[in-house]
């Protein structure tokens, strides 16, 4: 009999732990549980590591991110992010996972039905969107399932998840529309703001001035349709625009100019 490993990963400590009891008397399913998103990424690289990793991801959907003691920062762009390793939620961990674990297929639990965050865990590669109060039956019956690429939601969901991933492929496609409208320094620009950086540091990682680049700044946010950085960024991420690898440019930056 081929088993099941199944990892849960609910901030609920009690939760996670009585689902992964309650799924562990099954006799194809070997389950562990986990109390966050690190504890999570933990077990998986653990069990990868040792040749016996996890089929089949469980997620709650609200999934806290975890507290951090971050240092104090200056202000403005040289400000760093919150490490990638630390997800905001459920959605957020099964996004980084088709990554760093392509094999593992992903199901995310709900409180609610929501159809507009059903729809980002799919997009993110979530094989199913699960109401935590469903029948063990069920959910054992999605496990199986996805193990085979079938995708499962609540039927009352589909035709609002059918609504917002069409109106998300509507936004993508007229984002990269715009984006296309942009000259080739226009978007290596973009990328800089992507990636948050200010003016100046966009001046000297493109060895331009800082007037020039508030003028392709203006360009950018004039071709985009938009009043505002932040809305240029939102844009840029709908039509797949990545942000600029800051260490390359900093080495770029780093050699003479002949």
């Amino acid at each position: 009999m081929q088993r099941i490993r199944v990892l849960v990963v609910d901030d609920h400590r009690i939760f996670a732990e009585s689902l992964a009891a309650a799924l562990a008397a099954e006799q194809d399913v070997d389950v562990a549980a986990a109390g966050s998103a690190p504890a999570a990424l933990r077990s998986l690289d653990r069990a990868a590591g040792d040749g016996r990793r996890f089929d089949v991801l469980l997620a709650d959907a609200d999934l806290a991110a975890p507290l951090l003691a971050v240092p104090a920062q200056p202000p403005g762009p040289a400000r760093e992010a919150v490490p990638r390793s630390c997800p905001r939620d459920g959605i957020a961990l099964v996004s980084g996972l088709r990554t760093s674990h392509p094999y593992l297929r992903t199901v995310v639990l709900a409180d609610r039905d929501d159809p507009r965050r059903a729809a980002a865990a799919l997009q993110a590669g979530a094989s199913g969107w699960v109401a935590k109060d469903c029948s063990l039956s069920r959910l054992l019956a999605v496990i199986r399932g996805v193990l085979r690429d079938e995708t499962h939601l609540p039927p009352a969901l589909l035709t609002g998840v059918l609504r917002e991933l069409t109106a998300a492929r509507k936004h993508r496609s007229e984002s990269e529309r715009l984006v296309e409208s942009l000259t080739p320094r226009e978007r290596e620009v973009l990328r800089c703001m992507v990636a948050g950086l200010g003016r100046k540091a966009v001046a000297e990682r493109l060895f331009l001035s800082p007037h020039t680049v508030r003028t392709h700044m203006q360009n950018v946010l004039g071709k985009l349709g938009v009043h505002s950085t932040l809305a240029a960024v939102a844009l840029a991420r709908r039509a797949g625009v990545g942000p600029v690898e800051l260490e390359t440019a900093a080495a770029a930056a780093s050699v003479p100019v002949p």
